[in-house]
């Protein structure tokens, strides 16, 4: 009898040694594995282009995190890389929230695109940056002495981490009148620095980090004035062989805009430069571009329905055929949060009128859109 459980007991312990296992595999709690087998629009787009996300530690709080790790092939930090999140005072620097987003997107095979170096605007960094302690502006050499210090020391932390970097943000005027000037120029940055501000800013990213690609960032490229405005920064910096290396569309569109044609013609017009494009930060509202002033959301019909979903569909379409129409050049398309959930447009340009604009629901599910534009990428 000893010998016959000694035996059965061999058997069970070689039969458990060799068997398949049934666990999927994980790494730090995300689970590597498509769901149920599904064909993901990443996979797809491959030899295309990146596939991005911009979301923040909160997102990875929550179940969204196994979706990042397995929707999106790179990401950008919403907020956490901002000069007022990660540099709050002189000399004191916050890592951590963007460190842990930094590693989760190593650990996860990721890229990272770094969001944003210098922004003008006062939302973006606490006082000290642009004023002493009297309120008074600084003077220019004190100014641009704390932006490279920053940028050295942002730049240096993540160098061989982070590919790419919006070194500067939304600086282009949106005055159809502008002339001599082209930039923003209401800004403390511009009235300290004028537009040498951007000029320094990619320099002192370039010696931080000699191989990222370097990217102006900025929203409203499809219209004509400002596309032109736009051009006119990116040419002047190439020019001067300051180091750029491409524009940043933000793309937070409409249901009417941009049409075909605008986006078409917007793509092709930075192609002229030779400078790669991202699309940075896109998302498409349901609703058309308009008037908003006095509206609230009970002016709306704020339900998912047929319509606005088939309109979704068509201009996910519409946007991605561009995009693999001019892949030579695109060289990566990120979107502006996860899903639906959580999206910013639910309070803009109307608080809490119920907003769509994304490939996910707030249930996590992919939409229509997300199956139509997977069936453009064979």
């Amino acid at each position: 009898m000893y010998q016959s459980l000694s035996g059965a007991l061999l058997f069970a312990l070689l039969l458990l040694l060799f068997m398949p296992s049934c666990e999927k595999k994980v790494s730090d709690g995300i689970d590597d594995n498509p769901i149920d087998g599904a064909i993901l629009l990443k996979d797809k787009l491959a030899s295309y282009f990146p596939l991005g996300v911009a979301a923040g530690t909160s997102n990875l709080a929550t179940d969204e995190a196994s979706m990042i790790a397995r929707e999106f092939n790179s990401f950008t930090p919403d907020n956490a890389m901002k000069w007022k999140y990660i540099h709050p005072q002189k000399g004191t620097y916050s890592w951590e929230k963007a460190d842990s987003i930094v590693n989760f997107a190593i650990r996860n095979s990721m890229k990272v695109r770094g969001h944003v170096l210098v922004w003008h605007n006062p939302n973006s960094f606490n006082e000290w940056v642009t004023r002493d302690e009297n309120g008074n502006r600084l003077s220019k050499a004190i100014f641009l002495q704390q932006m490279k210090e920053h940028i050295y020391a942002v730049v240096g932390r993540y160098k061989g981490k982070i590919y790419a970097w919006d070194v500067v943000n939304e600086a282009i005027s949106d005055d159809p009148a502008t002339q001599g000037s082209y930039i923003k120029n209401y800004s403390d940055m511009y009235r300290i620095a004028g537009k040498e501000y951007i000029f320094r800013a990619f320099q002192y990213a370039h010696e931080a980090d000699p191989g990222a690609k370097l990217f102006y960032n900025d929203y409203g490229h499809e219209d004509p004035a400002k596309r032109e405005r736009i051009y006119r920064l990116i040419k002047e910096m190439k020019d001067s062989a300051l180091p750029i290396h491409g524009v940043g569309m933000q793309a937070h569109w409409w249901s009417n805009e941009p049409r075909a044609g605008q986006l078409d013609s917007t793509l092709k017009k930075f192609t002229d430069l030779g400078v790669e494009i991202q699309i940075t930060e896109l998302d498409i509202s349901v609703y058309p571009h308009e008037d908003t002033k006095g509206k609230t959301a009970a002016d709306f019909n704020t339900e998912w329905n047929q319509e606005k979903e088939a309109q979704l569909v068509a201009n996910y379409k519409m946007c991605f055929e561009a995009f693999k129409k001019y892949k030579q050049y695109i060289t990566g398309v990120t979107f502006w949060n996860v899903s639906d959930r959580y999206s910013w447009r639910t309070n803009y340009p109307v608080v809490n009128r119920n907003d769509y604009p994304l490939l996910f629901d707030k249930n996590l599910k992919p939409k229509k859109a997300y199956e139509e534009v997977l069936k453009l990428f064979p």
